[in-house]
């Protein structure tokens, strides 16, 4: 069946301003930072913004994949329901565990979890482990094929059972995407691309001093003394939708309500460092939004913009709108601009009439 999001996607430019925050830190817990045009720019990593996109998912009603080291507790406990005894349902789990994963987070969907436990069931929960290899000359260098062949079953069996309706139960894997080094058959490509959240000016982190008294001590001497790190920047975030590896994800169904809910949940999500004690509450400030086919586009605000008294959201739109007019002029017919949405302080627009608008256009597509 042909794919009709095949070169599709969606594209987010937002303009975010944050007073007061150290929204992601870091190895000295400082705010992090990134030198662009030849001047610093406050950063956000593109992990720390995904991670809070991803639990945002889960507050709007989306089934969750799980992320966890903790693989081999979860296939016991799915043996020992299905009958095993407790050593069997232990060595079994182990080995399968093993075989998928080595010390690794592995991401999985509730309905993948379930394919582990009916896969050991069908081995009598007698699933081969490592072998011990031969230390020899003639079993110098022999590879366990034990190992490899219990991952390649179960990813056989996934991709048949489950895939491609991974995000019936897991849409933040049909987003990010999985790795799984020990069975490649499983790799699901993301089909969304987060950058690094940037300042679109020049920003210099400040320190903030503090001292803390003790409740139970007499006198006013502080009985710590300590500082942090902050600064207040306005950040540009691009995320792009891949629609044509969504639909490869998850199917045709649904696809409309996928986009609506990752719309949402971009609004909604915020870095959590700090907030109990610099709230980085701020929404977008603007947002345009394209669905495009061909190459992906994203500013780089090498020019840093200027306050001039003003703040730096407002220059900062001006020079959003700029950058895309310049680059839709100079691509031409390669730009192929499919939709276009605004959200800022200059117009009606809400985020009920941009997911709507997004939800009409991929149904479009779809039809």
């Amino acid at each position: 069946m042909s794919n009709p999001f095949t070169g599709r996607h969606i594209e987010y430019h937002i303009l975010q301003s944050f007073p007061v925050t150290c929204l992601n830190r870091d190895d000295v817990g400082a705010p992090k930072t990134a030198e662009i045009g030849g001047v610093t720019r406050a950063r956000v990593s593109s992990q720390s913004w995904k991670r809070q996109v991803r639990m945002q998912l889960h507050t709007l009603g989306v089934r969750l994949g799980v992320r966890t080291k903790q693989l081999e507790k979860l296939i016991r406990e799915d043996c020992l329901k299905r009958g095993a005894g407790e050593l069997e349902a232990q060595a079994c789990a182990a080995n399968i565990a093993d075989a998928l994963a080595t010390d690794t987070l592995f991401f999985f969907s509730l309905k993948e979890a379930a394919v582990f436990g009916e896969y050991a069931q069908s081995q009598n929960f007698s699933v081969p482990g490592l072998e011990t290899q031969s230390t020899g000359s003639a079993g110098k260098g022999k590879k366990d094929k034990s190992k490899k062949a219990v991952a390649k079953d179960i990813a056989g069996l996934i991709k048949k059972v489950v895939q491609p309706r991974t995000a019936q139960d897991g849409l933040d894997i049909a987003l990010f995407g999985r790795m799984v080094a020990q069975a490649p058959e499983m790799n699901i490509e993301g089909a969304s691309s987060f950058a690094h959240a940037v300042s679109i000016h020049k920003v210099s982190n400040e320190v903030e001093f503090f001292t803390a008294l003790d409740d139970l001590q007499s006198g006013p001497e502080s009985a710590h003394m300590g500082s942090l790190e902050f600064n207040s920047a306005v950040y540009y975030r691009y995320i792009s939708l891949d629609l044509g590896q969504l639909h490869e994800n998850i199917g045709a169904e649904d696809m409309d309500v996928a986009v609506e809910v990752f719309t949402k949940a971009l609004y909604l999500a915020v870095p959590a460092a700090r907030q109990n004690t610099m709230s980085g509450a701020a929404s977008w400030d603007y947002a345009r939004i394209l669905g495009r086919r061909g190459q992906r586009l994203q500013a780089s605000f090498d020019n840093p913009v200027l306050s001039r008294g003003e703040g730096y959201v407002k220059p900062g739109i001006v020079a959003l709108e700029e950058f895309l007019a310049l680059k839709e002029r100079q691509a031409g017919s390669l730009f192929c601009k499919e939709l276009d949405l605004k959200l800022g302080p200059d117009k009606e627009t809400s985020v009920d009439d941009i997911t709507a608008a997004l939800k009409d256009y991929v149904r479009k597509l779809a039809s």
